[in-house]
């Protein structure tokens, strides 16, 4: 029977040829096979889901036109359309052609209509079918190619340059992307002005490259931008308040200009702004646009009022809501969006997790005896929100910052968000008093009143290949503007106010790094609560309560009148160390009960995005199990293969058991050394978790060649790979053999191909036995 690939080589590509999409290509175009567009949603362990690519990517004049889905001759053709149309969407791509070889489907995405045709269109019919009739300058901008680093743009990087630059050269005078923190929004505006810079695109029309004003609030933000813009460094300058003044006048003399506000805005009377003319400037981007530029009394608006003749372009990474409706206003609707939720999805941003720290510190009863370091006792109850600022008590400081240190890695690269510029002082000592490590530079404090100090220790602190700092405290300074890539812990010891500033703040820890397969929030004030928000666009992959020392539901109970020793003595031990939090009871059935540790309890998003308890979750699973096996052995059966183990474990995400949330949920018992086969089993039946190097152990015993040492040596590999990783070192057998060996020539030395795999087949089938 012919497969797909028979397909794809003997109908679809002689059809694209003899349509002009072959190896000839007109310039600027192209058929990109297998075009994979993302990475796979990050999973615990190193290991990633699945990706997602197009059969086929028709490009011409640097425009992805259309995708063909292929299927095998026996299958219909419109077998894929649906997901394939899905992918149009992600790509931004208004045709899609679905073809079994024999007969070939076409839609049009902007019609909703299609019908069959019997050849494929040329890159210049398919080029303005697309595009219909455009100016010249529209085409070249579009046209022009992106510039060629490393990498190339992932998709939504492409389809924002693409559509801010169609939109631009069409004449808009207001455009908005809006983009989650860490996706590159510097970058993309790069490649905007690139292709803007080199089409001789301005707003005068004449020929001449473009004057282009960068805003940013910050150096920091200034200095990044700077760095992505470095290809066209000949022609940029920076406008420098200071220097102005020096100088006595602004500078003219480039085409590309950077400056925060403060300087442009500088010069008394008459700020330094005005010594441009208001048609100087074609374009200006204004980086984190939300952050009050574009209200009527925001920093920045009298400088676009000024320059009203350019075509102002803002960047924000915060979707629409009450705190930042100027932005809106201002610049109307985004042309492209490109939230947490779908970099997290694709594998572009680093999911995270959130400990939630309760305690019966959280709200404080005064009492004769209590030491309050700062604040007239005004009220007899303060709650935790008034809590360093109103009044200050040091003890309690120091057993969050005691709780801090016990959640978090300590030699990992952490944020702590302080309440003001105090308490990341008081913080910070409290740090230096118990941290774990000698160095005298491990935490620091980055604040405004830090000056010079600070930024140089948040630069120092950026540099990935850098261990110190390995923490901040903060209250405002850092919630955005700081590219950390390898940040692995955010502390929130205060409320975070606005939507707005809390996506700023999770967005410190989203960007990808090797090895980081997530990062952790230690939440202290209830933040966790704004994923329950419907205007917040991604969910953490789990929140754990911990508890400084009490049950869940003796932290819910009124705070008695008691003094602040006996609060501490609740939470603190006899050595002044946290507390360990009891166990927690999930009833599953009137026989059947099990407990889980209530520091560690976990909460996670269903499959309609709903959060639910770690209990819940659990008793979800219990109850839908039945569904896929009738008892103990079925589930062997099912997990020892690798086929009926990928449909299983696919058709359990799909009604919100996911992978990810299963390899977390071990935690809750303490079994993260074990098989998710094991938990699994346990829920399902009590059976004993057991530890991977157990079944590695029990395996190796029974399963031995005793006519082959290299299948023995290899078997052996397999073992230590399972100890490690978990299945997922089932899943690939080909890349075993290439990771212990570097090629496939050893398969002979180990009795041939179906040796090999009827032994690797035999061995999970040994590994899963009982």
């Amino acid at each position: 029977m012919k497969t797909e690939a028979d397909t794809r080589a003997e109908y679809i590509d002689p059809m694209l040829i003899s349509s002009a999409w072959g190896h000839n290509l007109t310039e600027g175009s192209k058929v990109l096979r297998e075009h994979y567009f993302t990475d796979g949603r990050m999973l615990s362990g190193g290991q990633r889901g699945k990706r997602k690519f197009a059969d086929y990517v028709l490009v011409h004049k640097n425009q992805k036109l259309a995708i063909v889905e292929a299927k095998k001759e026996s299958e219909a053709p419109t077998q894929g359309l649906e997901q394939v149309k899905d992918y149009a969407k992600l790509l931004n791509i208004r045709i899609v052609f679905a073809t079994n070889g024999k007969e070939t489907y076409y839609f049009d995405m902007e019609t909703g209509r299609g019908d069959y045709i019997e050849q494929y269109p040329t890159p210049e019919e398919l080029y303005r079918q697309v595009n219909g009739e455009q100016a010249d300058i529209a085409e070249r901008v579009v046209a022009e190619p992106f510039h060629k680093t490393k990498y190339d743009p992932r998709y939504y990087q492409e389809n924002a340059i693409q559509t801010a630059a169609r939109a631009i050269a069409d004449g808009d005078d207001r455009v908005l992307l809006t983009l989650a923190t860490g996706t590159g929004k510097t970058f993309i505006s790069f490649q905007i002005v690139w292709k803007l810079f080199n089409a001789k695109w301005n707003k005068r029309a004449d020929g001449r490259r473009p004057r282009i004003l960068f805003l940013a609030d910050r150096n920091v933000l200034i200095e990044q931008a700077m760095g992505d813009f470095n290809p066209l460094e000949d022609e940029i300058v920076r406008v420098n308040g200071e220097a102005v003044r020096k100088q006595g006048k602004v500078p003219v003399n480039a085409n590309i200009f950077f400056s925060i506000y403060q300087a442009m805005t500088g010069g008394g009377d008459t700020p330094y702004y005005k010594d441009y003319p208001e048609d100087f400037f074609d374009l200006i981007i204004i980086d984190e646009c939300h952050r009050g530029g574009a209200s009527k009394e925001g920093n920045w608006r009298a400088v676009l009022e000024h320059f009203k003749q350019a075509t102002h372009l803002g960047l924000t990474a915060t979707p629409k809501r009450d705190d930042n409706i100027d932005t809106y206003d201002y610049f109307g609707e985004p042309r492209y969006t490109y939230s947490l939720r779908d970099g997290i999805e694709d594998g572009f941003l680093t999911p995270f997790k959130v400990k939630k720290v309760s305690t019966t510190m959280d709200a404080w009863s005064y009492a004769p005896g209590d030491i309050v370091l700062e604040g007239e006792i005004e009220k007899e109850r303060y709650e935790k929100e008034e809590m360093n600022r109103s009044i200050v008590i040091p003890e309690r400081e120091e057993a969050h910052v005691k709780i801090m240190l016990r959640e978090i890695d300590q030699s990992q690269k952490t944020i702590v968000f302080c309440m003001n510029e105090a308490h990341a002082l008081l913080v910070r000592d409290l740090i230096n008093k118990h941290k774990a490590s000698n160095d005298a530079d491990y935490c620091v404090r980055v604040t405004a009143s830090e000056g010079a100090i600070g930024d140089q220790w948040l630069r120092v602190f950026r540099d990935n290949e850098k261990t110190i700092p390995t923490i901040l405290t903060t209250s405002q300074k850092l919630s955005t503007g700081v590219d950390a890539r390898n940040l692995r812990y955010v502390v929130l010891m205060r409320p975070v106010g606005s939507m707005v500033e809390f996506k700023q703040i999770v967005g410190r820890g989203t960007r990808v790094y090797e090895n980081k397969d997530h990062f952790t929030i230690v939440d202290f004030y209830d933040n966790y609560e704004k994923f329950d928000d419907p205007d917040w666009d991604g969910e953490p992959a789990e929140i754990e309560p911990v508890e400084g020392g009490d049950t869940i539901e003796e932290a819910e109970k009124p705070v008695r009148e008691k003094t602040l020793k006996e609060t501490l003595d609740e939470v603190m031990d006899d050595q002044g160390e946290p507390k360990q939090s009891k166990k927690i009871k999930i009833k599953l059935s009137e026989t059947r009960a099990i407990e889980i540790d209530s520091m560690i309890e976990t909460f996670y998003f269903g499959s309609d995005g709903k959060r639910v308890s770690a209990e819940q979750f659990i008793k979800d699973l219990f109850n839908r199990m039945p569904e896929f096996f009738s008892d103990e052995d079925a589930l062997r059966t099912i997990w020892s293969h690798q086929k009926t183990r990928d449909e299983f474990v696919d058709q359990l995400a799909q009604r919100g058991f996911d992978m990810e949330k299963l390899l977390t949920l071990r935690e809750a018992f303490k079994a993260e050394d074990s098989d998710v086969y094991d938990l699994l089993r346990f829920i399902a039946f009590d059976k004993e978790i057991i530890s991977r190097g157990q079944r590695a152990t029990v395996a190796d015993m029974s399963f031995v060649d005793s006519e082959n040492e290299q299948l023995n040596e290899f078997i052996n590999f397999v073992l230590l790979q399972y100890e490690q990783n978990g299945f997922e070192a089932f899943n690939d057998l080909a890349a075993l053999i290439a990771t212990k060996y570097g090629s496939n020539a050893v398969v002979t030395e180990m009795g041939g191909v179906e040796k090999v795999r009827s032994s690797f087949d035999l061995l999970q089938e040994a590994v899963y036995r009982s």
